[in-house]
C-alpha cells in the first residue's frame, strides 16, 4: 500500500427532500446565485466568475459559512448531466485547499420512491495535503443542510 492512498478519499451521503429532482438540480446548476435566498445561514453568496450558468467549464465562486467562519470556494463545472440531474465541480480555489490538494463535488437528485421530492446524493471525493488533515465531514454535513433548505425553500408555496 502506497503512503499517498491514505491521503485520498471519499465521502458520501443522502438525504430526502421535498422538492422534484428536476427542481433542486436546476437551482443549483441554473440559480446558485438564489441558494443563499434558501440557506442564508450557510450561503452567503455564489458569483459567476466565467461563462454562462450551468454550463461545463462556467466558473462560480461561493461564499459560505462552515463552522462559523466566512469562507471561499472557486469551482468548475466539469460535467452535467441533465437526464440523471447531476452535475460533478472541481474546486480551483478556496479555503477548502489550505488543506486538500484536491476537492471534486459531485451531486445527483433522483425522484423518491414516494412519488414526490426526492433523494439528493452528495459525494466528495478529495486527497488531503497531509495525513493528519480531518476528512471533510463538516463540508458534507453543510452540503447536506443546504440540500435540505433548497427542497423546503423550493416547495414554499
Amino acid at each position: 500500500m502506497s503512503s499517498s492512498s491514505s491521503l485520498v478519499g471519499k465521502l458520501e451521503s443522502s438525504t430526502e427532500i421535498e422538492a422534484s429532482a428536476e427542481m433542486f438540480h436546476h437551482m443549483l446548476l441554473h440559480k446558485p446565485h438564489h441558494v443563499s435566498n434558501a440557506s442564508p445561514n450557510h450561503v452567503r453568496a455564489c458569483d459567476l466568475h466565467h461563462s454562462d450558468w450551468g454550463e461545463v467549464g462556467s466558473i462560480i465562486c461561493w461564499t459560505y459559512f462552515l463552522k462559523g467562519e466566512l469562507k471561499t470556494a472557486k469551482e468548475v463545472i466539469e460535467s452535467v448531466d441533465p437526464k440523471n440531474n447531476s452535475i460533478t465541480m472541481r474546486v480551483l480555489e478556496g479555503d477548502i485547499l489550505e488543506e486538500f490538494k484536491n476537492v471534486v463535488v459531485k451531486c445527483k437528485a433522483t425522484p423518491s420512491a414516494k412519488g414526490s421530492g426526492c433523494v439528493v446524493q452528495w459525494v466528495l471525493e478529495y486527497e488531503k495535503l497531509k495525513e493528519d488533515v480531518a476528512d471533510p465531514v463538516t463540508t458534507l454535513e453543510m452540503l447536506v443542510q443546504v440540500c435540505k433548505e433548497m427542497g423546503t425553500h423550493l416547495t414554499k408555496p
